[in-house]
């Protein structure tokens, strides 16, 4: 049993870091609500730089060199850049599938993620899946091609720019596991904005239009907000409870995007979609469930 079990404040610590988590998914859940409505009325890669842009600002008023001396210093600004550049190509491929797909639709197929990463763990991390989670990473991914059907005219072709997000998700992942034993998490987001934003800079005369109303100014300020404020609860979060102990909440997010997805836009996901949700969110909580049963006390031995 880990030392902190016994702490009395344990329990409310918890209580109060899973509900940091659901927060952040609700800040999720209402970025990607904005971001499809602007990319209606836009051309995506402006949402996408209004949501890294908007972010900065947010993060550099609570984190900065004045507040946090030598917050920009890095012990590996390679990896800082990759992992940033990861981070907007997920965001621009999953903004960019929302202009044609719903909400919870992107949304089940990103739930794949953590089924990508256990499988690449292996020779970039070496931690390596036992069998019986080879075997939920495989069911995990049916379940994706139940969601898009791929062939069979079940889902517009944007998914797969969905699936390539994932991709970019799971490495930005990874990049994010190993920065965390060089840099602190609040250095790391510091770098994901900026990254972000001056990466787009450049371009902004080839895609820039002037929103035309105050609607979209307003839902242009909410991306970026949503974005940094929902990275800052998750920090907040797991300073207060592992990760193992979180994540199953992650997937509450489907509720809020079909929530949000017929009140805003009048759709609802098909069975196909709901049930390769079910898929894979059940092989995701399999994985998580594994990784509790792995962690026994030393001297044990166990093979999943």
């Amino acid at each position: 049993m880990p030392a902190y079990s016994h702490r009395p404040e344990t329990g409310r610590s918890r209580l109060i870091a899973i509900g940091l988590m659901c927060g952040a998914v609700l800040c999720f859940s209402l970025l990607d609500t904005s971001a499809k409505w602007l990319a209606g009325h836009m051309d995506p890669l402006q949402v996408v730089f209004a949501r890294y842009a908007g972010s900065m600002i947010l993060v550099s008023l609570l984190l900065n060199p004045w507040s946090h001396p030598g917050i920009l210093r890095t012990k590996k600004p390679w990896l800082q850049a990759v992992r940033s550049l990861l981070l907007l190509g997920s965001t621009a491929l999953n903004f960019f599938a929302l202009k044609y797909l719903q909400l919870a639709e992107t949304v089940s197929i990103m739930f794949a993620t953590p089924l990508l990463v256990a499988l690449v763990s292996g020779p970039l991390l070496g931690e390596w899946p036992g069998p019986r989670r080879l075997v939920a990473i495989g069911v995990g991914f049916i379940g994706v091609l139940v969601i898009t059907r791929p062939g069979l005219g079940g889902m517009h072709p944007a998914a797969l720019l969905c699936m390539i997000g994932v991709v970019c998700y799971a490495f930005y992942s990874i990049s994010t596991r190993l920065l965390a034993a060089f840099d602190p998490p609040e250095t790391t987001m510091v770098y994901s904005g900026v990254a972000g934003t001056v990466a787009l800079l450049p371009l902004i005369p080839l895609f820039w239009t002037w929103p035309d109303g105050p609607l979209p100014w307003a839902l242009m300020l909410v991306t970026g907000a949503m974005g940094g404020f929902g990275h800052w609860l998750l920090i907040l979060a797991h300073r207060l409870a592992p990760a193992t102990v979180l994540a199953p909440f992650i997937y509450s997010q489907i509720v809020w995007m079909v929530t949000l997805g017929y009140l805003v836009f009048g759709q609802l996901p098909d069975r196909w979609t709901f049930i390769g949700a079910a898929i894979v969110i059940s092989s995701g909580l399999y994985l998580l469930y594994r990784e509790r049963v792995r962690a026994v006390p030393e001297g044990s031995a166990r093979l999943d």
